[in-house]
């Protein structure tokens, strides 16, 4: 298959203080996907996230360096550029939108232990993470593959259609019966985007207030599951446990009316009040919210 000949694998070192490493670890491995006739590398964000070094990984004893040229908190996606010519064949571009139930799909990984599997589309939906993060469409396959981070998801036409996030227990949506399987982010959020990351590093929607809560949906409830050390949200009192009631007044019942009304504005760094239910007392909390892009660790110099 040509396109899993673009497909390479993704190693990268955090900074030593990053912030990320409580929960994603110092060194992440995954993969990308050579995309365009300049060879960058299509990867998922969280892998390149707060990176100090990232190489790009064709074999065992083939390690080639690379600088990261995007990473986009909105969309999800991050984008590499090899240091020196990959060689590769870029994989061609497909869209998800006119994508049917029954088509045949692969899964490609890359690096050392490269991988290409059969998969199946199960749904299509919105899709909220727990980490403060939100997109309106988002692709869940079967079966689930654990090497699922910065993986292609193909046609039968060998076109890209999804680059690799998460493994999930829900394929199918709330509801309905537990399956597990995979979550894409489909590449049609790129192309509007393209062009802004290769010249900003970020989408202008990545400019986004953030609290540093990690938050579940259970049962029609916003609840906080962990606080982030040093956060907004710590420093104004947050706990885990802590129900959500409203955000700036807007009753909230689901994680992504909670993030919508976050991000709602043009100013991320602002005063955000939350009514929370704690012990079954209410409590208003008013947490000075950050521009999560200023947070990051940068590497450090040479």
């Amino acid at each position: 298959m040509r396109a899993h000949a673009a497909v390479v694998g993704v190693r990268a070192t955090a900074v030593e203080d990053a912030r990320s490493n409580d929960n994603l670890g110092r060194v992440r491995e995954g993969s990308g996907v050579v995309i365009g006739a300049d060879g960058l590398v299509l990867t998922i964000g969280y892998l390149i996230l707060e990176a100090q070094q990232v190489d790009v990984v064709l074999e065992a004893d083939r390690v080639v360096p690379a600088r990261v040229v995007a990473y986009d908190l909105a969309s999800g996606f991050g984008l590499l550029q090899p240091l020196v010519p990959l060689r590769l064949p870029s994989a061609p571009m497909g869209s998800a939108a006119g994508l049917s139930p029954d088509e045949p799909l692969m899964v490609a990984s890359g690096g050392e232990e490269a991988n290409l599997s059969l998969a199946h589309l199960v749904s299509r939906r919105a899709f909220s993470g727990y980490w403060e993060y939100h997109i309106d469409s988002a692709l869940f396959t079967t079966p689930p593959r654990t090497d699922h981070s910065g993986a292609g998801l193909f046609n039968a036409k060998g076109e890209l259609l999804g680059i690799g996030s998460l493994v999930v227990m829900d394929a199918l949506g709330q509801g309905e019966p537990g399956l597990p399987g995979n979550m894409f982010v489909p590449v049609d959020l790129l192309e509007p985007i393209y062009d802004e990351l290769r010249a900003r590093g970020m989408s202008r929607h990545s400019r986004r207030a953030w609290l540093g809560v990690n938050c579940v949906e259970v049962d029609g409830q916003v609840r906080v599951a962990r606080v982030a050390s040093d956060s907004p949200a710590e420093a104004a009192g947050a706990l885990p446990g802590d129900h959500i009631l409203r955000i700036d007044g807007t009753p909230v019942a689901d994680l992504e009316r909670f993030y919508k009304t976050l991000w709602r504005g043009s100013e991320p760094e602002r005063v955000i009040t939350l009514l929370v239910s704690r012990g079954g007392v209410e409590k208003t909390l008013r947490v000075r919210a950050t521009d999560r892009m200023k947070t990051l660790r940068q590497p450090t110099g040479i």
